[in-house]
This record gives structure tokens, sequence and C-alpha cells, in this order.
């Protein structure tokens, strides 16, 4: 349900990503083999003062970062949003940007650098109205993380806190979900252990750079993560997180993901940032209750109010997301359609393959099955409460639609 809108040296750090796996999603294009375009897109992206959706009104009315970055300085005055001082540095963008440095820090620590419309970029992000213009990954990001959930909470979470936040994550994890949050104290710290305890994927979006990790004493949480999962940030590899840079990373930890649970959070908390741009990104929202009288439980609890789903365990996520508007290819083969599926036991797996999204008739799912047809009818009610199939008339049945 929705809710309604109301310091380890980078030279000394461990780097190298994870072994290549045959469910990689395809290697970004190294700058040096990837042409004009590819380069302007990097540097208009890395210039001062240029946003995500400033970058993005820029293109749109140039038709091109080439065509922006070579545009004068009057000519850049007429775009919304830009003064004298952005069309200064968009002007000096070549002099401002050591962009062969700046490549040096990429190959020489084994980062990714993905930029839109490239074919490993994250589909969820690319359908944003502020997506980021680049992302510098340490690690390694998988189709399979399209299927993900976020979970964010108080910096100064509580005992109870943590453990609900290793527990949903771990098991998060177990069912093949990735976990995805910001790599801060309490509350994100403790999802992401939890899905690395659970053997599972876990994506940790930074405001600083990926070399710079914040806080410093999560170094070797960020070591840990690259190696079955991926560190990510729009910002320079090397850069120190800036306060006004969290709110605009939450954008991407609710836009990677098909929903955000909130564990303990005050009224007035970076987490409930994060469910303002997951509404916004119409992402599925849910909130962990706590104690009545604890004040980090203020904010799940108004938000459960205001219509999040209360949750208690792993089935109340996996039961509210609807299906996906791209499939997932999970690393077993098998094509995923919906996160509910993940709930299904190898029968009911077997008969949902078999439903066709024009219908298919029980007696044919019997067949094809080997099933009795009692036992298809009981599946197909299973399937049916799970938002995964829907019946037709005559004894027929079809895959719901996205």
């Amino acid at each position: 349900m929705r809710v309604q809108p109301d310091p380890v040296s980078p030279e000394n750090a461990s780097l190298s990503p994870a072994r290549p796996r045959r469910d990689a999603a395809p290697a970004a294009t190294p700058m040096h083999d990837a042409g004009p375009g590819a380069r302007a897109d990097l540097l208009l992206a890395l210039t001062p003062e240029v946003g995500p959706v400033l970058g993005q009104r820029l293109k749109e009315h140039f038709g091109s970062a080439e065509r922006v970055l070579a545009a004068s300085h009057a000519a850049l005055r007429e775009v919304r949003g830009v003064g004298p001082k952005i069309a200064d540095r968009i002007v000096q963008a070549e002099r401002l940007i050591d962009l062969d440095a700046q490549w040096e820090v990429v190959r020489r620590h084994r980062l990714t650098v993905l930029l839109p419309g490239q074919p490993a970029f994250p589909h969820l992000l690319s359908e944003l109205p502020d997506p980021p213009g680049v992302l510098f990954v340490r690690g390694q990001l998988l189709p399979v993380d399209a299927l993900a959930v976020a979970i964010v909470g108080s910096r100064r979470a509580t005992r109870y806190g943590l453990l609900q936040a290793e527990r949903l994550a771990g098991a998060l994890a177990r069912t093949g979900i990735t976990v995805v949050s910001g790599m801060a104290r309490g509350v994100d710290a403790a999802a992401h252990r939890g899905a690395l305890a659970a053997g599972g994927r876990t994506v940790a979006v930074l405001a600083g750079g990926v070399l710079k990790p914040y806080p410093p004493e999560h170094a070797e949480l960020a070591t840990h993560i690259a190696a079955s999962g991926a560190v990510l940030s729009e910002a320079l590899p090397a850069a120190s997180p800036l306060r006004g840079m969290f709110p605009q990373r939450n954008r991407l930890i609710s836009g990677l993901s098909l929903g955000v649970v909130v564990v303990e959070a005050a009224d007035r908390s970076g987490a409930l940032i994060t469910v303002r741009h997951a509404v916004e990104q119409d992402r599925e929202v849910f909130a962990v209750p706590g104690q009545i009288d604890n004040p980090l439980a203020a904010g799940p609890h108004r938000l459960i109010r205001d219509g999040a789903k209360l949750t208690a365990c792993v089935d109340d996520i996996l039961e509210e997301l609807g299906p996906l508007a791209v499939p997932a290819d999970l690393p077993d083969g098998r094509t995923l359609r919906s996160p509910a599926e993940l709930q299904l036991d190898p029968v009911e797996r077997q008969v949902l393959q078999a439903v066709d999204a024009a219908g298919t008739h029980v007696d044919c799912l019997a067949r094809q099955c080997d099933l009795p047809i009692s036992r298809v009818l009981a599946v197909v009610t299973v399937l049916e409460s799970r938002r995964l199939v829907r019946k037709l008339g005559g004894s027929r049945v079809a895959r719901s639609c996205p």
C-alpha cells in the first residue's frame, strides 16, 4: 500500500571487484573507447552546480551534452535555472575538470562508470525525472539487482531497531531480493550486514565518493559490500560527502528499489526524506512498528497511519510488491515477473509457468503439469491470492499483466 503524500586512504583500500559472474550486466564502455558523446555526458554530469534536473533540462534544450558544452554563454542563459555563474561553469567545464585524471583514478581502482543509455545503467533509475548523470560503481551491479528493496532508518537506532533491520534484510536476501541502503550508522549498516550474513546481495548508495566511505569506520563494511554487491555514488570517486548531498543520495536509494522499509525514524529524519522520494517515484512504502513510548517509533507509526504497509516479516513485503515493469533474470535461469513469485513452492512455480498470458484452461494445466485437477485448482487459488494470475470465463486463467 502506498503512503499518500503528506577514513581509510583510497590508495590503500581493497578495491578489487567481485569475480565476474555469468549473469553479470554488460560492462560499461571504457571512457577512452566511448567517443566524444560519452565523454561530454560525463563532463556535464561532473560540472559543479549542474545537478541532475538541470543537466537533463540542458540536454533536452540543446539536444545533447556535446551541444551543451559547445554552447555560448548567452545561449546557456536562455535555459531556465542557468544564471551567470552556472553558465560560466559550463563554458569552463573542460578547464575546471581534469577528466583524464579522474578516469585514471577509475582505471587504477577498477571502478565502473555507468552513464544513462548504457545497457548496464539501472532501468529503474533511468525512469526517474532526475536520473543521475553518472554512476561510479565499486563492485558490480547485476540484472538481478532490479529486484531490490531499501531498508532505511535512524542512525541512533535502539537494539530492537538494529535487530529488526538485520532480520528483515537477511530474510529478503534469502528470497533473492537485493537489499539497498545508505551505509550510514545504525539501521543502514545493520541492513547491509544482515544481507551479507545471509549470503545475499546488497547495494550501498553513498553521498560522497566510493573511495571515501562515510562514516570512516565503515570502510571495511564497504569492502565486504563491494565483494558481493556494489557501492555506488554520483560523486567523484575520492570526493568527501557534503551535507546537501545526503538528500540527493536518498532519491537514488528509493529509485533503485521497488519499495522502501522504514525501521525506527524520528519525526524529522533523513529516512523520511527517502520516503518522500519513494512516494514521488511511485514506490511502495513499508514501516516496522515499534514501542509507542519510543520517539524513534513516531516516524514508522505515522507512516502506517497514513497508509504504509505495517511490516512484521518478509511476506508482508513480498505480497505487496506488484508485477515488475521489466522482468528480472534470476541466476538460476528463471525470469521473474513479480516478487510474489519468490514465495512459491516448486509445484506452484510449475503451474504458473504453464499459464499463458492469453489464458489457459485448467484441464490443460493439469495435463501439462501431470497433476490432479483438484490440486491445480488449489494452486490457482493461491496464485490468484498473490495477484499472479486472474480467472477468466470458462475455467480459464491468465497471467496477471504488469
